[in-house]
């Protein structure tokens, strides 16, 4: 562990940080990529329904609605969480934390009755090309969110066994950036396929 500079915030307070921060921007930018792929791909492949439904048939306004309040609800509580870590208040870090894990299994468990909803209705993912990319491109980030939650889970025990410190606040600030930009997805998906394809 490199030298703290106690003049920083106790995620830069390192070198090792630092670059640590820095690496994963440059992880994110590959997850840009990745869903700006998706997305590419959506477009060009919304209005290929065959003999399928479209978004406007299938697409309901009170799951999506649910799903975006939770996801930035849960975009606010670890920025609280953050606050709380740069305080020194573990307890309060913690707290924060698990709300936020929370938030995501209830985004989780409404996304899993929307697709349960979707193949029941007839929109299951080898029904079109249009099915196809947007089960595609919302198990996706729902994997992501998944993934998130092991993770979030994993570093609270960390937080738990060792405190705050500059390696568990390192990982903390890391791992919401990773939060904040699957709420930034979300915005995308609510927007320009939800409520465009309610249109």
């Amino acid at each position: 562990m490199g030298k703290v500079n106690n003049n920083v915030p106790l995620e830069y307070s390192t070198e090792e940080n630092n670059l640590k921060i820095f690496g994963f921007w440059t992880f994110l930018g590959a997850e840009i990529m990745l869903f700006g792929t998706l997305f590419a791909s959506y477009f060009t492949l919304v209005d290929r329904t065959g003999s399928g439904p479209t978004g406007a048939e299938i697409f309901e306004i009170t799951p999506v609605l649910m799903e975006t309040f939770i996801l930035l609800t849960s975009s606010f509580t670890i920025g609280l969480a953050i606050h709380a870590m740069r305080l020194g208040s573990k307890k309060a870090t913690m707290s924060f934390m698990a709300i936020t894990l929370l938030l995501g299994a209830s985004f989780l468990a409404v996304e899993i009755y929307e697709f349960v909803h979707y193949v029941h209705i007839g929109a299951g993912i080898t029904v079109s090309a249009f099915t196809s990319i947007l089960l595609t491109t919302l198990g996706t980030h729902g994997l992501h969110v998944t993934f998130g939650l092991f993770w979030g889970i994993f570093l609270m025990i960390q937080i738990a066994k060792r405190g705050l410190n500059s390696v568990t606040a390192g990982k903390t600030f890391i791992f919401s950036l990773y939060w904040h930009f699957l709420d930034v997805v979300w915005i995308f998906i609510f927007s320009f396929i939800y409520l465009k394809g309610m249109m």
